[in-house]
């Protein structure tokens, strides 16, 4: 109850703040779960190629790449052109595949830039929308005093409180998925690399 009255003390600018807030956690989990599921195919995938190679077979491993997603599967095929290629060229198509392989991990991330960058300024409109309410409560009754002003300054003050908390939570999570994603991108491509050297 207490959540839902502050909401409602906090003027319509709390609706749009509501829905980036439910933007951020939709993302955060969907890349958590996304970037598990990353790591568990990578790892499954080069450990049984690693194998099948040993052993000669390298249709087979070949057809691995069937089984996990293209961001996965598009620079893992590229390793196999490395007899045919020279390092430059073999190295060039790479790096573009892993280029790929980055803006598919980078998905939905902008939606984290743009909410951590913009949310303030929505409590900041809050906050204008509250002040111009005291103004107007003082207009009406024609004298100033805290109880007169007081439900518009509650309200430009819940509308930045909540603007900044959700920014900074914004802000937290891209920062997390930045760190996190250049790791997965520097393990991925050694573990690449090292299968190269098997084929």
């Amino acid at each position: 109850m207490q959540i839902v009255q502050i909401l409602r003390e906090g003027g319509f600018i709390m609706l749009p703040l509501l829905i980036c807030s439910l933007i951020i956690w939709i993302v955060f989990f969907e890349r958590i779960y996304f970037l598990h599921q990353f790591n568990i195919q990578t790892n499954l995938l080069l450990e049984k190629a690693q194998l099948l190679i040993s052993e000669k077979k390298m249709n087979e491993a070949r057809g691995l790449c069937h089984n996990v997603h293209p961001i996965i599967s598009a620079p893992y095929l590229v390793v196999f052109d490395a007899p045919d290629l020279t390092l430059d060229e073999w190295e060039g198509r790479m790096t573009r595949r892993l280029k790929e392989t980055q803006l598919g991990l980078k998905k939905y991330l902008w939606l984290l830039g743009t909410i951590g960058s913009s949310a303030p300024f929505i409590g900041l409109f809050g906050t204008v929308i509250g002040i111009i309410k005291s103004f107007e409560s003082i207009a009406a009754s024609g004298k100033a005093g805290f109880a007169v002003v007081a439900a518009g300054l509650g309200e430009a003050l819940i509308a930045t409180a909540a603007g900044i908390i959700v920014a900074v939570i914004a802000v937290v999570f891209y920062n997390y998925f930045q760190t996190r994603l250049s790791t997965i991108n520097v393990e991925f491509k050694n573990k690449l690399e090292d299968l190269k050297e098997i084929v």
